[in-house]
């Protein structure tokens, strides 16, 4: 039975903080692996983890490490599928005026407050600035009061000042959800990730939201600004990067676990989607674990 319930998170600091780090190790937090959001910022870093990246209308497929900041009310799935040996994932969340609105207002937080804005289509960090910032993510948790505010502030204002950064939702639409559209489409993302692997009709998709064809068409190209078929088969193609990371199955069999039912649709997706063919993004994984 699919949970109905609003997606809407509530998100309780520690008592005597304004900001709240949490950190698995081992274990992957499956608390969060579900389609929500809520009005605080989140900042997260993964180090030696293996999962599908899912925020707002980007999805992709990350291996070893990455760091995020997610911006209000942006909506995402939890990240990490696995941790790897000695990995774990940080997650800091915070309010953009968790230190008042007085301070926020002042000229010194403006390069701040701007981050804050680009956040609201997400924000993944590329290497240099993991590198870097990612143990200071971790080493928060050694901090409490005012020293771990102060640690977290130099790491904002190291991330504000760094052009080393791609927007997630780049293509100019900012995926912030009302709670009743985020509950509509956690629960058809939640089906998708369930049944991608197959053939999924627009009427058995329409049916699980009590909508007709035609409403449901309107209604998932306003929120998510993509057709349904475009966003399954990016689904597909993402779980099609993961298989051939981890898996040594051939591109055919790729192709038909990932529920393509035609190659030659396969790899036209998967040129369109990622920019390069099964074979030649293949050989690149090989290149760069070599």
């Amino acid at each position: 039975m699919i949970n109905k319930k609003p997606t809407l998170k509530k998100l309780t600091p520690s008592f005597g903080s304004s900001i709240l780090v949490k950190q698995h190790m081992v274990k992957v937090d499956k608390l969060n692996a579900f389609w929500h959001f809520h009005p605080e910022l989140e900042l997260v870093y993964v180090n030696k983890g293996q999962g599908k990246t899912h925020i707002g209308t980007h999805l992709s497929y990350f291996n070893n490490s990455q760091l995020i900041l997610i911006g209000s009310n942006l909506p995402h799935n939890g990240f990490t599928d696995r941790l790897t040996a000695n990995g774990s994932e940080t997650t800091v969340q915070f309010k953009s005026n968790f230190l008042g609105n007085d301070f926020v207002n002042i000229p010194e937080m403006a390069s701040i407050v701007s981050l804050f804005d680009r956040a609201k289509k997400g924000i993944r960090f590329k290497m240099d600035t993991k590198r870097v910032i990612g143990p200071k993510i971790d080493k928060l948790l050694e901090y409490e009061g005012l020293d771990r505010v102060i640690k977290f502030l130099e790491i904002l204002s190291y991330l504000a000042k760094t052009d080393d950064y791609d927007i997630l939702n780049a293509d100019g639409f900012a995926f912030e959800a009302e709670p009743q559209d985020s509950d509509k489409i956690g629960i058809i993302y939640k089906y998708i990730n369930r049944n991608f692997h197959k053939h999924i009709s627009l009427d058995e998709i329409a049916d699980k939201v009590s909508m007709t064809v035609p409403a449901f068409c309107r209604y998932f190209k306003r929120v998510t600004g993509k057709t349904f078929t475009k966003l399954v088969n990016e689904y597909r193609v993402v779980h099609a990067t993961k298989l051939l990371n981890e898996s040594q199955m051939s591109i055919a069999d790729v192709c038909f676990e990932c529920g393509f039912n035609n190659f030659s649709h396969f790899n036209k997706q998967f040129n369109e989607i990622t920019g390069k063919s099964a074979s030649q993004y293949r050989k690149e994984i090989k290149l760069i674990i070599q």
